[in-house]
Order: C-alpha cells, then structure tokens, then sequence
C-alpha cells in the first residue's frame, strides 16, 4: 500500500487529458484522510462507536495467511480479508479455511495494479470475476470492495456498485506495507488513529508489498487487539460493524475459540 506520491499523480495527468483525469481520478481525493473522514464517514468505514472492524488486505498467502488465522483464533477475533481473485483461485482450500473459521471475505480486485488510464469494462470485469470466484470457491457472496492501494477511481466505483458490492476503505492503518515497519511501529500506527467506530487496516501478505513485512503486523496483531478492549472496543469484522449506510445486517455466525 505504498503512499499516492505527487509523481503518480502527475503521471496520471500526463497520460490523461485534463477533463478526463479529473473525471477518473477525481474520486481518489477519497484517499486522504482529511477528506475522507469528516466528508465520506461511510467510505471510512465508520460504524457503531463501541465496535472496531479489523480487515486485512492482498491475500490469501499460503506462508502468512494461516498464522494470521492461528492467531485470530487465539485471541476469539474474527476479521474480514479482502482478497485478490488470482490469489484466491490459486488457494481455494485456503479460502475456504479462512471462512470455516468464521471470517469474511472482501472483494480486493482480481489483480494489484494502479488505476491510472479509465477502463470501465476491465475494471467491471474483473470486479465481477472476483465476486463469482469467492462465491464458487466457498459459497458466500462477498458485499466489499476496497480497491487495489486504497485508490478509488470512478470506473473503479461502478464497477464495485454493478456488482452490489460495497466500497470501505479504512480510519486507521499500521503502516505494515513497508521495510522498516516494526512492530512496535504498526501498533503505534494504529493508536495514533484509533477510534471507536473505526476500520482498522493491516495486511495478511506481502505480495505487493517489502518482503517479509506481514512478520512485524502478525506480531503486533495480539497487541492492537488489547489495545481495542482496553479501551473499551469490540473487535469484528465488517460484517459486524456496520459501516454508516449499510444498514443493519445479523452477524455472521462465528465459530468458538479454541
């Protein structure tokens, strides 16, 4: 989840014309934090001020994954993991652990790329594609979407709408991408942001990210989630939470701790 750099964006208006750029990439202003918490409170993921959503980004990952599982077990928390279709359909028994153990899944676009050039019938496509290959591979139909770097473009919003999915990024993050995160660093991340009512976001993989990163948010994982209940805060999954708009959904049935 690298940061929008000024580069990238004058990249995008180089390869774009001007009225078209702001047309596609305007919706990614949603990006920053300023604009996008006090203005778009449900895009935030924002939900009922006692509850805490924990989601996790760019897997499933055969090597990172299960311990992610292993260790959400062990704390009795449930979490929702937006995936990557091209991942998914390679580790389907993985997918469909992830839901035997009462989790939920998010749609994270079927590959990891930047959205720079308008492309509203691949972006349809492949948002689509992503929904029908968590749906057959485990019988759920996903209603999340939060796309590829955090960056929503308008194609890339109708996509997730055509699909009847709902699009969440996040109030919170650990910074957990990068070759330096540690985990004392992804745990003060997330403090600094933490807020009742928040989503919180970290990530299961390194697939596009440093090598090797998933360690320092894996061991600040049990950390973060004391952090919630010390202040007072349930921990769950979208599902759960309710982000502002939703509407009120049952809770996914969860499976007991061991």
């Amino acid at each position: 989840m690298p940061v929008l750099s000024a580069r990238a964006w004058r990249t995008a208006a180089v390869l774009l014309p001007a009225g078209a750029a702001a047309a596609h990439i305007g919706p990614a202003a949603t990006w920053l934090p300023g604009v996008r918490l006090p203005l778009f409170p449900g895009l935030s993921g924002t939900g009922p001020r006692r509850h805490i959503a924990l989601t996790f980004d760019d897997g499933p990952d055969p090597v990172s994954t299960p311990r992610f599982l292993d260790t959400l077990d062990e704390l009795g928390v449930r979490a929702t993991f937006f995936v990557v279709g091209e991942h998914a359909v390679r580790h389907p028994e993985l997918l469909r652990e992830t839901v035997s153990r009462g989790h939920e899944l998010g749609v994270h676009g079927w590959t990891h790329d930047r959205p720079w050039r308008p492309a509203f019938a691949r972006d349809a496509a492949e948002v689509a594609r992503t929904v029908r290959a968590v749906q057959d591979l485990t019988g759920r139909r996903p209603r999340w979407y939060r796309p590829p770097y955090g960056i929503l473009t308008t194609s890339r919003w109708r996509a997730a709408r055509r699909a009847g999915l709902r699009t969440v990024l996040w109030s919170a993050w650990g910074r957990d991408w990068t070759a330096d995160a540690t985990p004392a660093s992804v745990r003060a991340r997330i403090a600094a942001d933490l807020r009742g009512g928040g989503t919180v976001l970290l990530h299961d993989s390194d697939h596009h990210s440093a090598p090797g990163c998933w360690r320092a948010t894996l061991a600040a994982l049990p950390a973060i989630v004391q952090d919630c209940r010390d202040a007072g805060l349930m921990v769950g999954p979208l599902h759960d939470h309710q982000p502002a708009g939703t509407g009120r959904r049952r809770p996914v049935p969860h499976r007991p701790a061991p």
